[in-house]
């Protein structure tokens, strides 16, 4: 995990207080894993989070711009979302309404906003606050991912309650649980070794109403995290289907392949993932995504305009492929 000698799991110091909320690796990559593609996508993906969060609690942008400087492109969208998740955190921490979470966003994070806001839910996660007063502080749409953001992080430290038990926290409405299980879909693909027969038999588990958004969820981090191969993902898509869930499988992928086209970070997962679980190159997939929040109109910033983007993105999907959406 080392690129021109850099070691993306190491912690750039942080002073005074700010060092106790330093994050470890070995907090979020555990278990006994199998050495291969899935554990390599994992862990790179979760070192480069820690590593974006403690380079952001040193509050000095050079010092995070040096950590992307040493990491592969293709990492910066996890090292943005560590930044947004000590961000956001700093910012309850100090009643700094959002400011350093705003800094982020238009300085050296600005092409990675999924990646920030998916960041500030985790960060929200970790003071066991519900996201949404923090959601006010972002993109007006985007800032929904927070919610997500927030799914992934509470069941990744409770995954036994979440994804045992199936439990879902008291403090979302019916709604915003949806988006919640987005989330816990992404969790899923990082918990189950992104094993599509594993990810799929966890899903299968489920009732049939959280279904589809963990399926979303799945095709988000298959896409943007990685670690699966080719015939793997193409089970993943087949399970999707007989479930009912196809056009959620491809809503999950194109919002992915809108993050990383934006991110200008189309390579490997993306090149792999897109055509098979959306059927479509990652730009044509963004472009639904796109088309989709242009249809919405000018003024959207609700949950409501956030589930909606989402259901027209699953039509502009079944138009391109002649199909019925569920």
């Amino acid at each position: 995990m080392h690129h021109d000698g850099i070691d993306p799991a190491s912690a750039p110091p942080a002073g005074g207080w700010r060092r106790l909320l330093a994050r470890d690796a070995d907090e979020v990559v555990a278990g006994p894993w199998a050495a291969g593609p899935a554990r390599r996508a994992v862990e790179e993906a979760e070192s480069s989070y820690v590593s974006g969060f403690n380079a952001a609690l040193a509050r000095d942008p050079a010092v995070f711009q040096e950590l992307l400087d040493g990491l592969p492109h293709e990492r910066w969208t996890f090292a943005c979302e560590g930044a947004g998740a000590a961000s956001a955190v700093l910012d309850l921490l100090t009643l700094a309404r959002g400011r350093r979470l705003r800094e982020l966003l238009s300085g050296p994070a600005a092409r990675h906003h999924h990646a920030v806001h998916l960041g500030a839910g985790r960060g929200y996660a970790l003071l066991r606050l519900p996201p949404v007063r923090g959601a006010r502080r972002g993109h007006p749409l985007l800032r929904w991912l927070a919610v997500d953001g927030y799914g992934f992080q509470r069941s990744q430290e409770s995954n036994a309650r979440m994804l045992d038990e199936r439990a879902m926290p008291g403090l979302l409405t019916r709604a915003r649980c949806a988006t919640f299980d987005q989330g816990l879909g992404r969790l899923l693909w990082h918990h189950e070794r992104a094993s599509a027969v594993a990810v799929a038999d966890r899903i299968a588990g489920f009732p049939v109403g959280r279904r589809a958004d963990l399926w979303a969820g799945a095709a988000f981090a298959a896409t943007r995290t990685g670690g699966a191969t080719g015939e793997e993902l193409a089970l993943l898509t087949e399970r999707a289907g007989a479930d009912g869930y196809r056009s959620c499988l491809a809503q999950g992928c194109a919002f992915a392949s809108m993050a990383v086209v934006r991110e200008g970070a189309l390579l490997g997962p993306a090149m792999l993932a897109v055509p098979i679980l959306a059927g479509a190159e990652p730009e044509e997939a963004a472009s639904w995504a796109d088309r989709s929040l242009l249809a919405l109109g000018h003024d959207v910033r609700t949950h409501d305009d956030y589930l909606a983007w989402q259901a027209e993105t699953r039509r502009a999907w079944s138009r391109r492929h002649h199909l019925v959406t569920r």
